[in-house]
């Protein structure tokens, strides 16, 4: 004979059969995931991730071999996160790299993500921005704002290759996205090199070589409005690193795609177990820190190094919920 159910039991099958009862109402137990909804701390999925450019490059090129831009429109690699599905690098930032090869036309279009180009490799690259035609050389940022009309294109030898940053992972959760096409493949232009969406490098070089001390860091901001941020979600920086030293740890809950310009280093990201994350990093290389990770620079050079970075920081402090500290780890 089989036993009579004790009182705990009983209940655990009327629990089961609650639990069951949810999916045909799409319905389901918010105690049940309420600790992973609100962590006693930031928690990202995405994790610390180094791109290297030297093995990136033959792909790039291959790419721009193989896939014509009338088949890929943008031929771009997205750089995923290795926790992430794309097109995320982290949970709210997008960066990719893109290749245009000469005479190519990547054709006028416009969307409501907000992107920025930080040039890496060419030279007779250009971006035209709504009527505004900005010549591309390395180290350059250039920004294309929201809803504006823009196509790429390539004079003279070579490839152009770039990294793209963008806010796309926001709008995979608020799905206003959209992406509109120009009747032709070039919207009308003319040269304009002193436009406030152009940041020139060598003006940012020479303002972060001013600055006295180990490092330094330089802010792009809005050049009609030095008060705001080069858009509401995303922010950018450019860093220098002396010779043989090191930054200051760094921790905010704001997401970063790093991008080295010049130099040779190291960075580490600290984990909360005590892990060290250390990634060796030279030129155009590229690497992601999510939210809340400190991290650390290291110049491993005897000469300056300089990186530049993009983050949702603007994002946050729009939100007031932005938190950052410069502190010394052990």
């Amino acid at each position: 004979m089989t036993p009579a159910a004790t009182p705990r039991s009983q209940e655990a099958q009327e629990n089961d059969a609650l639990l069951k009862s949810m999916p045909a109402e799409n319905v389901a137990p918010l105690w049940k995931i309420l600790k992973k909804l609100s962590p006693p701390k930031p928690n990202p999925i995405s994790v610390p991730h180094l791109w290297n450019y030297k093995k990136l490059k033959p792909i790039l090129d291959e790419s721009g071999r193989l896939v014509p831009t009338e088949l890929a429109e943008r031929r771009v690699l997205m750089l995923v996160n290795p926790k992430l599905n794309g097109p995320r690098t982290t949970e709210t930032l997008y960066a990719g790299l893109q290749y245009i090869r000469p005479g190519e036309v990547a054709a006028a279009h416009r969307h409501v993500a907000f992107a920025l180009r930080f040039i890496l490799e060419g030279q007779g690259g250009f971006t035209n921005v709504e009527g505004t035609r900005m010549s591309m050389q390395r180290g350059d940022v250039l920004l294309t704002p929201r809803n504006c009309w823009h196509d790429h294109g390539k004079d003279g030898n070579g490839p152009m290759i770039w990294l793209d940053g963008l806010d796309l992972p926001m709008w995979q959760s608020i799905p206003v996205n959209y992406t509109d096409y120009y009747e032709e493949d070039r919207f009308p232009a003319v040269d304009n090199e002193n436009t406030p969406m152009k940041f020139p490098w060598q003006p940012v070089q020479d303002k972060l070589d001013s600055i006295k001390g180990d490092f330094a860091i330089f802010e792009y901001r809005d050049q009609e409005n030095p008060e705001k941020y080069v858009s509401s979600i995303l922010g950018a920086e450019a860093l220098r690193v002396s010779p043989s030293a090191s930054t200051p740890v760094r921790q905010e809950n704001s997401s970063f795609v790093f991008c080295v310009y010049e130099g040779k280093g190291h960075t580490i990201v600290y984990g909360d177990d005590g892990e060290e994350n250390v990634f060796n990093w030279e030129n155009s290389d590229v690497f992601c820190i999510p939210c809340n990770m400190p991290f650390k620079h290291f110049n491993d050079s005897e000469e300056q190094a300089y990186l530049f970075n993009f983050s949702d920081t603007p994002l946050l402090k729009n939100l007031r919920i932005h938190s950052s500290d410069l502190k010394k780890h052990n």
